[in-house]
């Protein structure tokens, strides 16, 4: 960055630091609605570098001024992947996990309107695999709800994420996929986190270029199902589901196991009718070099009894999915979610939908599938089940999530064109086994399902969802080229980063810059679109 602005931001933290220390932070009995005076518009930032008309700026104070305070945003690791990093490499010195620190957070829009005022807050790393980047992603916790940017139609919470988007070199594969998934969920009224870019300094240092957006949480406004009070050990709540490898990770109360019907083989969605072959999600013997795959609960739960619960249902609810399509059998499952029932008065298409959301299916189908992410067999794939008073019990599809691997960046659908999310799909390096998501995979072959993929796809292109994301994007490109090569100088570009560049697609790798890879992205989009409308517009 020039020297302007490195002159100016010391200035904007001493600002911050004074300005924050003697500051009611609730917003309601503090409301503002100019900028600090010595961060003007005449001033701020140098116009080259940032301003205010660009890009919202996003300042994180520490409470702690230590010298090496800092380090909380550089030096974390995920405990789990700092572990296997460490199973193959050799004297390698284990990080810190991911640990908060006290901060107050300065949000000013790019109308130089300032939305929060040294909001006090636990900012750390967060994340997985991405923490292993020199760019992390960050959780900010309020202590009180705030608003940002208008998001999620301007709702207060207290949990916000800036993502890093550091693996994606074109920065822009998060928020137009987010945007596809939030036109497309929302009519269904399912949920899909919105999102918009700010610009990050932590201590008056310039952080870079960060994606804004919405935690994966149970809330009325976000993922709206019935939470438990307090220890609270009944089985009809609301919860909060990933399909998740890393479920081993959790408490034995926070996760479980689901069988696939005893690992019963599924036929590939290729459009060859699974060209012969068959694939299963879980290892098939001993030394099956396929990595499991389990479930975490995500929302509150307190008691063995709701774990076991929803344990047996989400197993029961898949069997009933395959009996369907495989076996042309309904089933319906007892009222204590224990056990299956054949029920020769249902067809086997009812038999599915009194268990299960099929329009969310459809639509998370139909977002996989754009997208075509490299995780889809892995983690981030949600769903969600409310037993409370006002919920319908069914398994429902919803909070699409991680899309940095995909829309062309890895190497799956690397042309645009090509059947991936009920297909098989090799393993995230691409080399070791191939396997399948089943709950993509299991009704693709069913006739009644397939008409509910057409219809959803054929209103919601007419509809103008899925240009309207290219347009989005392309304007994106123009709209904030300077902070993007702002964040180029901050971070480079990760391209050029072996332990990144091994991964991508032969045209993501040789991508030099944010520019050429936002192109990149934007042709395989259009291609992308172009190849499913083929094939599923009626």
């Amino acid at each position: 960055m020039k020297r302007t602005t490195r002159t100016l931001l010391p200035l904007l933290s001493a600002f911050l630091l004074t300005a924050c220390a003697g500051t009611n932070t609730n917003p309601q009995e503090t409301p503002v609605t100019e900028p600090p005076e010595s961060v003007s518009a005449d001033t701020s930032f140098d116009a080259e570098n940032l301003h205010f008309n660009t890009v919202p700026l996003l300042a994180i104070e520490t409470e702690n001024q230590a010298g090496n305070v800092l380090d909380f945003v550089t030096k974390p690791v995920a405990e789990h992947v700092s572990e296997q990093i460490a199973s193959w490499t050799p004297n390698y010195k284990i990080p810190p996990a991911p640990y908060s620190e006290r901060c107050t957070v300065t949000l000013t829009d790019k109308d130089e309107t300032t939305q929060l005022l040294c909001a006090a807050a636990d900012v750390k790393v967060r994340g997985n695999w991405t923490t292993n980047y020199p760019k992390k992603p960050l959780r900010i916790k309020f202590d009180e709800k705030q608003s940002m940017l208008g998001l999620n139609d301007g709702n207060a919470f207290r949990n916000w994420l800036l993502l890093a988007c550091y693996k994606d070199a074109s920065l822009l594969r998060d928020k137009t996929a987010l945007q596809a998934a939030r036109e497309l969920l929302g009519p269904d009224g399912l949920y899909a986190a919105d999102a918009e870019f700010v610009e990050v300094t932590i201590n008056g240092e310039y952080w870079g270029l960060y994606l804004l957006t919405e935690m994966q949480q149970v809330n009325p406004d976000r993922v709206d199902i019935t939470e438990p009070e307090a220890d609270y050990a009944g089985t009809d709540i609301g919860y909060f589901l990933e399909f998740d490898g890393y479920f081993y990770n959790e408490d034995p109360l926070h996760q479980f196991h689901v069988e696939y019907a005893d690992n019963a083989p599924l036929t590939p969605y290729d459009g060859e009718g699974g060209s012969g072959k068959t694939i299963t999600c879980l290892p098939e013997k001993m030394f099956d070099r396929k990595k499991d795959v389990g479930f975490t609960i995500k929302s509150d739960i307190y008691s063995q009894q709701q774990h076991d619960f929803i344990a047996a249902y989400v197993d029961n609810v898949y069997r009933v999915m395959y009996a369907a399509a495989y076996e042309d059998t309904a089933y319906r499952i007892s009222a204590d979610g224990q056990k299956l029932v054949a029920d020769p008065s249902m067809t086997p298409q009812e038999a599915v939908e009194a268990v299960v959301n099929v329009q969310s299916l459809a639509d998370m189908y139909i977002i996989s599938e754009l997208t075509c992410d490299a995780d889809i067999y892995w983690s981030s794939f949600f769903m969600s089940a409310d037993f409370g008073a006002e919920g319908d019990h069914r398994l429902t599809f919803q909070a699409p999530w991680d899309f940095d691997s995909g829309l062309g960046n890895k190497d799956r659908c690397a042309d645009g064109k090509g059947f991936y999310a009920g297909n098989i799909v090799p393993d995230v390096d691409g080399n070791t086994y191939t396997t399948v998501n089943p709950w993509l995979a299991v009704l693709m072959y069913e006739d009644w399902y397939q008409a509910i993929i057409r219809e959803t796809w054929t209103k919601a292109y007419d509809n103008g969802v899925f240009a309207h994301a290219a347009e989005t994007l392309a304007a994106d490109k123009s709209a904030y080229a300077d902070a993007f090569v702002r964040n180029e100088e901050r971070w480079g570009v990760s391209t050029k980063d072996d332990s990144v560049a091994s991964e991508l697609s032969p045209a993501a790798k040789y991508c030099k810059n944010q520019a050429v890879s936002a192109n990149q992205f934007a042709d395989w989009l259009n291609a992308r679109i172009e190849f499913m409308n083929e094939h599923w517009h009626a």
